[in-house]
């Protein structure tokens, strides 16, 4: 990276910094290095006039000045909002006036004796993305400052804003609210995991306080800030060619303009410029993007501001890497409740919180399929997604009050809408109690039918859920997750423990193992699939496709899965089947290990049961071949679902549009249960489908008496089973289905409300 030679605006920025950094150096009080920074830059600028204004108890104070009458030092005050002055600190904008009295918020302060003076030129002093005061120059002559002045002023005002600072004459918190608006404000989003948290506000990725504003040696920090920019585009290199497989949309579009603005040669010359102006690298990297924020404020293309919005979260980057300072809060340690924020995350990334003190997680991306999705949904965090101006609205440490259910999150709430919110979470917490009370009873509708409550699971701990909840086992264990949360591939001995640890804490009861479904949208780094080149990942080459053509993958698990279930019976089933050829091929693959472990005189399992995932609905054209080689079908409904209907879930157009109670879901189900039923095959259904009291009911309704569910959703669902004459329903459902109502939902929620069914 050639070093460019420093711009008028550098060279003048330079020589007033050089003079100010003997000024801050020295030992006089802060009045006084005030007092010394208005004659110098007034000198410097040729101005006749320059002051600085402080914000302090919620006004700008005329703090310092050259020119204006002295007593009116500590006694003119602005509020936000008021004269030229207050306008630029509210809308943390710059000012270039010929002509000061021309502009609608000029306000006449008589004590200071401006009316002498026409120019002015004012810029924000700003700490913590926050104004925290205002430095302003004013002439006699009416004139528009130059460029090279007023970024001389921007420049000056983030070195001023470091004196302030250590000077402790603002507070930093008060300014950053002021900035946010000190009252509450509601933001909403995507519900990706239903439930309620209160909590203080935590970014994932700290903001780096800026510490030291003035160069001591140029070049250093030039160095400093070439190595930080390698760095972070080789990080942006890797994350792309990770991403080159399985990741689509939005996501590779933000990747594509990180790309674009990592080598962006006229992005990296400001910052140059800066420090060639004598600002230190952090400074310099915050002083460019202070100008991008300024410029955001006055974008109104809401797609120019998402871009804008990108190149501040890499800015963010260069500067944590040129500060030495990648760690994220997880690594810091939680010190209180609190709901973490981010851009988005991992999985791998939120398993590093401490579950006690994570009580839930905002993005400003996010979707329902994806993996730290999944992993929050097993943990029981409650996520709200999609939650674009968080990051401007929300300041670490604010109370937030997150309600997934209802798609929004308070910031800085009242007395009020806490006691709402405490009231509501009240109500939730006593229904809880309630499910809590039918964990020992069995999951038997009124009239005496036995329904199969299982739980999903994917992590070691999930197991734990048994006991919580009095399922009956674990009907959907993602061994995937082991696979997504890892930084390389997990070797088979780390497999055994994990699946034997799982079949050891659930004792008798059943766990059924869905071999690994990765690829598509479940891309790995540490394994090169980039070769599928998919636009469709979700019905690509993933699942038992992918393990089938990778077989080494799939013997290492399944040996894995074999040698944990010594002395047991294994139960596993196969996801993404189409054809029953796949399900042969995975099932012989499954007896070659079983006869090796034989052969070699190791214990393998005392009986093996195989099952396949019904999600693709080609399966169900070819039942009649395959359900007599299985010993269970499992219905996936969330892929099924998109599927039928050709429709992305994580599309938010899409995602509210078909309902899982349309006459064409079900319809499709009571077909694939009646041929179970016929071929005496035990079929249930995994999916959040399952999950839902009111889709869980008709589900019974069709035939189908074994689910699969999260945690948390097992209360609810045995409650309404409890409350449920299945034979009532039974004779029901055909009829309705018969008539295909265009509000099927609403025919169901009807006949369980006159049939005393707990679906709330």
């Amino acid at each position: 990276m050639a070093v460019p030679p420093p711009t008028a605006a550098a060279t003048a920025a330079r020589e007033i910094l050089t003079r100010l950094h003997d000024v801050m150096a020295g030992r006089a009080h802060a009045q006084a290095k005030l007092n010394q920074v208005v004659q110098i830059i007034g000198e410097a600028l040729s101005s006749e006039v320059c002051s600085i204004y402080l914000l302090r108890d919620g006004e700008l104070e005329l703090f310092a000045t050259r020119g204006l009458r002295q007593d009116a030092v500590h006694v003119t005050r602005l509020a936000l909002g008021e004269g030229l002055v207050g306008t630029i600190a509210k809308f943390v904008e710059t000012l270039n006036l010929d002509e000061a009295t021309s502009h609608p918020e000029f306000a006449y302060k008589p004590e200071t004796g401006e009316e002498l003076y026409h120019s002015f030129a004012g810029v924000p002093i700003v700490r913590r993305e926050a104004a925290v005061g205002v430095l302003c120059v004013q002439h006699e002559a009416s004139r528009r400052y130059d460029d090279v002045e007023i970024e001389a002023l921007q420049t000056v005002a983030m070195v001023l804003a470091e004196l302030i600072a250590a000077a402790g004459l603002v507070d930093d918190a008060k300014a950053a609210r002021a900035e946010r608006d000190e009252g509450p404000q509601t933001l909403s989003g995507l519900k990706l995991v239903d439930g309620m948290a209160r909590g203080r506000a935590v970014y994932h990725q700290p903001r780096v306080v800026i510490q030291h504003t003035v160069a001591e040696d140029i070049e250093v920090e030039r160095q400093r800030v070439y190595s930080a920019f390698r760095q972070m585009r080789e990080q942006i290199d890797k994350m792309t060619s990770q991403a080159e497989f399985g990741v689509a949309g939005e996501h590779q579009d933000v990747l594509a303009t990180y790309k674009m603005f990592a080598y962006d040669e006229g992005w990296s010359r400001r910052i140059n410029d800066a420090i060639s102006a004598g600002l230190t690298a952090e400074a310099a990297i915050e002083r460019v993007q202070q100008r991008t924020r300024m410029r955001m404020r006055e974008i109104d293309d809401p797609l120019l501001r998402d871009r804008m919005h990108d190149l501040e979260d890499l800015s963010n980057r260069l500067l944590r890497t040129v500060a030495g300072q990648l760690g994220t809060a997880a690594q810091l340690g939680l010190r209180q409740d609190s709901i973490l924020i981010a851009r988005n995350l991992g999985p791998a990334e939120l398993l590093e919180y401490d579950r006690r003190r994570l009580k839930g997680v905002v993005l400003e991306e996010g979707s329902l399929t994806a993996h730290v999705t999944i992993v929050a949904r097993a943990m029981g965090v409650p996520v709200l997604g999609r939650c674009r101006d968080v990051r401007r609205s929300v300041a670490e440490g604010d109370m937030l009050l997150l309600d997934a259910a209802q798609q929004r999150v308070v910031a800085r709430p009242g007395a009020a809408m806490e006691e709402a919110f405490e009231g509501r979470l009240a109500a939730t917490q006593r229904r809880r109690a309630e499910f809590a009370a039918l964990r020992d009873l069995p999951a038997v509708t009124q009239d005496g039918t036995r329904i199969g409550l299982m739980v999903n699971a994917g992590l070691r701990d999930d197991a734990a859920q048994l006991d919580i909840t009095g399922a009956d086992g674990i009907g959907l264990f993602r061994t995937e997750f082991q696979f997504l949360v890892s930084a390389t591939l997990p070797q088979r001995e780390r497999q055994t423990r994990l699946y034997k640890d799982v079949m050891d804490a659930a004792g008798d009861r059943p766990v059924i193992f869905r071999t690994v479904d990765i690829g598509g949208d479940k891309a790995l780094p540490y394994m090169n699939l980039a070769e599928a080149g998919e636009e469709n990942p979700a019905m690509g080459w993933r699942a038992l496709r992918l393990a089938l053509d990778r077989d080494a993958l799939m013997r290492v698990q399944a040996r894995a899965l074999l040698e944990a279930a010594a002395g047991r019976t294994l139960r596993v089933m196969f996801p993404m089947v189409s054809e029953p050829w796949e399900y042969d091929e995975a099932h012989a693959l499954f007896e070659e290990q079983r006869r090796w472990l034989a052969s070699r005189g190791r214990m393998g399992p005392a009986a093996v049961r195989y099952g396949a995932m019904l999600e693709v609905p080609a399966l169900a054209e070819m039942l009649d071949q395959l359900l007599p080689r299985l010993d269970f079908l499992s219905i996936g409904t969330n892929d099924l679902t998109q599927f039928l209907f050709a429709a992305d879930r994580a599309n938010p157009r899409l995602a509210e549009r078909y309902d899982w109670l349309s006459p064409a879901i079900l319809r499709f189900l009571a077909r694939v249960s009646a041929a179970c039923r016929e071929a005496r095959v035990d079929v249930g259904v995994c999916g959040e489908m399952g999950g839902r009291p009111l889709e869980a009911m008709a589900i019974l309704g069709l035939g189908i008496r074994r689910l699969s569910i999260t945690p948390a959703a097992v209360g609810p669902i045995k409650a309404m089973i409890r409350s449920l004459d299945l034979a009532s329903l039974e004779a029901a459902v055909p009829a309705l289905l018969a008539e295909a109502p265009r509000d099927l939902r609403g025919r169901l929620a009807a006949w369980a409300a006159d049939a005393g069914v707990a679906i709330d």
